[in-house]
């Protein structure tokens, strides 16, 4: 089958798309950069409503259909689009998102947009291009778009050399100032995917806006840009401190051995391990779990490396009692399996990206396509958490 003709997309054009669904009562979502639908999912079972998801990989929409086809999650109200988020600027007669908007808001009263710009153009191992590269150009796009269809609040996601590189946080702090003298208020931090369970350290910085207008209809008075942490609930479903990456409980690494036993350490946060997260997702009986690439020189090199021995940037073995370092799998990064002499498949993947156990990706895209999908995704249990605060912080009144 032609991946394409997997691709659900609606006429774009100022017509109601038609879907028997009921009017929507939760907060609207319109979703662009959406991948394969990590942090859709995450809003999708935090009682938001996606009504659009836009991405212009169509492996990574045919992607995000496939999941919830297999999840049973209805699809977006508004469908989906494999377009480039361009065509949805000033007012491309083509597009119905004012329209789509306008009648979002009649039907639920809140409308948002998340998004999560490719981000190698600002990664420290990255192209490093910063906003003049071909990904870093897409972040501004996403906030032309965000000023020109002012939604009521908006999040975006992105790499933390966005916020840590020198020269790249000049880009993001034009980026929120512009969002702040264009209406919005603003709250962000710098987030680590294991505060919130996901066995993985993975820093991703979150930048979260709301309209004036919308924080006065739900009670939130202020005079300042920022809302501050606290006021903003950023922590109230964080499960762990970050510190929790340097304690000493953690194994280091251990004599690699196939298919050997080895016992859990004492005092370890086994919900961090990878091992917990391989049963717990049944990853060797998941459907993914033959899609894993297998290298032309052999295995020899497979057997040399210690398990835990993430040293270097490429052919990281993961420790089974230890959580995983970040989820990247392209550039060259190989990250292989604990106690077997191959690199880790698409199920362990999703596994250690916390994704629920019935997350499926589609046979009929490339393996390249699935690894750069999860490894692009926003780490599910964050993704969810981040939802909930910001649906807590909405609901207030």
């Amino acid at each position: 089958m032609d991946i394409s003709s997997r691709v659900i997309q609606y006429p774009l054009d100022r017509q109601s798309p038609k879907n028997n669904s009921k009017p929507i009562v939760n907060p609207a979502i319109f979703s662009f950069f959406s991948g394969a639908g990590f942090l859709d999912l995450g809003f999708e079972l935090s009682g938001f409503s996606i009504l659009l998801a836009n991405d212009i990989n169509t492996p990574f929409i045919s992607s995000h259909q496939f999941s919830r086809e297999q999840l049973k999650i209805p699809f977006p109200t508004f469908g989906y689009s494999n377009d480039d988020i361009r065509v949805f600027l000033h007012g491309n007669e083509r597009i119905s998102l004012k329209y789509w908007i306008r009648k979002a808001r009649q039907d639920s009263g809140v409308v948002g947009f998340i998004g999560g710009p490719p981000c190698p153009d600002f990664a420290v191992g990255g192209k490093n291009k910063g906003a003049e590269g071909e990904n870093g150009i897409l972040t501004s796009i996403y906030f032309d778009l965000i000023v020109e269809q002012k939604p009521d609040f908006f999040v975006f996601e992105n790499v933390k050399g966005l916020w840590k590189t020198a020269r790249h946080r000049t880009f993001y702090d034009k980026m929120k100032e512009r969002m702040q003298q264009n209406g919005f208020i603003t709250t962000e931090r710098l987030i680590n995917a294991i505060e919130y369970g996901v066995p993985q350290d993975r820093d991703r910085i979150i930048l979260i806006g709301f309209s004036k207008q919308f924080l006065i209809n739900i009670g939130f008075y202020t005079n300042l840009p920022e809302i501050t942490p606290d006021e903003f609930g950023w922590k109230k479903y964080t499960r762990y401190s970050r510190r929790i990456l340097k304690d000493e409980i953690w194994p280091t690494t251990t004599p690699f051995a196939p298919n050997s036993i080895l016992a859990k350490p004492e005092g370890i946060q086994e919900d961090l391990t990878v091992e917990y997260w391989f049963n717990k997702n049944n990853v060797y009986n998941h459907p993914n779990t033959d899609n894993h690439f297998i290298p032309r020189a052999g295995l020899a090199r497979f057997m040399t490396i210690a398990e835990g021995d993430d040293s270097k940037k490429s052919y990281k073995r993961l420790h089974r009692w230890r959580y995983s370092p970040t989820a990247a799998y392209g550039n060259n990064e190989v990250h292989l399996h604990p106690n077997q002499p191959r690199r880790i498949t698409v199920a362990e993947a999703l596994a250690i990206q916390s994704l629920p156990r019935e997350f499926v990706l589609p046979q009929n895209i490339s393996l390249s396509h699935m690894f750069k999908a999860v490894g692009n995704g926003v780490p599910f249990l964050a993704s969810k958490a981040i939802a909930k605060t910001l649906k807590d912080f909405i609901c207030r009144n």
